[in-house]
């Protein structure tokens, strides 16, 4: 369903801060793929997911998303297909609207060329949809979402983006800025969503842990090339520790713990 082929994306080519931040990457992703994405930072993950969901342009290759050429397409053409899920809980939801507001705001962006209007039996649907996040939501429909917690705000923020059903959800550290709680409950509505609504996904996690037990690939990047891509199979026995050896055999590089691999 995702098919990238050689996208290379050079920053400020031609000066002395000419930077090469992906390096003809190719990837993969079949449908109802859940793909963890690991590596130290400025390794790409985050360029990669700019480069998919149009926030930059690439500087050379291509991107398709179900068979559709959309290396050229602007952003906010892309996010009409592809849901992204940013780190800090405050971006995918208005302050100043109430939940409903923002809810019907994104089921709009689901049901594309549709004129819909917030009506009694849309707070109905919302309402049981807001059920599933098990947070009393569903009873503040009126309530804006500057009120709410954060870890409130980015489970609303996942369920509105399935709600719009793309065809490609991009999840980038979106846990990493909750308390363990709050995370674990989002991580739990994310693998839940993922496999209610048959999505894609692809999560960037500093968690290693995290990249092992969720999702049904891992891929690792480093330097703006991904060097491992680990399928169901070879994930079911990896551990952290595994991990960290593939990686120093791979690079020929030594850390004295994951912590370090990942900063």
């Amino acid at each position: 369903m995702l098919k990238i082929e050689q996208v290379s994306k050079v920053f400020y080519p031609g000066t002395v801060n000419e930077k090469r931040a992906l390096d003809y990457v190719n990837l993969e992703v079949s449908d109802g793929d859940f793909v963890t994405v690991v590596g130290s930072n400025g390794s790409g993950k985050s360029t990669l997911f700019n480069l998919i969901g149009g926030t930059f342009p690439v500087t050379g290759g291509k991107i398709l998303l179900n068979g559709t050429d959309v290396t050229g397409k602007p952003e906010y053409k892309r996010a009409f297909t592809i849901g992204r899920i940013f780190q800090d809980p405050t971006v995918g939801t208005a302050a100043a609207m109430s939940i409903e507001d923002n809810m019907i705001t994104a089921y709009k962006k689901g049901m594309k060329g549709l004129k819909i209007s917030l009506n009694h039996v849309k707070r109905e649907m919302f309402k049981n949809e807001l059920k599933q996040l098990s947070m009393g939501l569903e009873e503040r429909l009126k309530d804006n979402v500057g009120l709410l917690s954060g870890g409130q705000r980015q489970a609303l923020t996942l369920l509105m983006t399935v709600l719009s059903r793309p065809k490609l959800l991009l999840l980038d550290e979106h846990t990493a800025a909750l308390d363990p709680r709050n995370a674990q409950i989002v991580m739990d509505l994310t693998t839940q969503f993922i496999k209610k609504y048959q999505l894609s996904a692809l999560m960037v996690t500093h968690n290693m842990q995290h990249a092992i037990q969720y999702g049904n690939r891992l891929i690792m990047m480093d330097e703006g090339n991904i060097i491992l891509d680990l399928k169901e199979e070879e994930k079911k026995n990896l551990t952290v520790p595994k991990l960290v050896e593939m990686f120093k055999s791979i690079k020929n590089k030594e850390y004295s713990s994951d912590e370090d691999l990942l900063s």
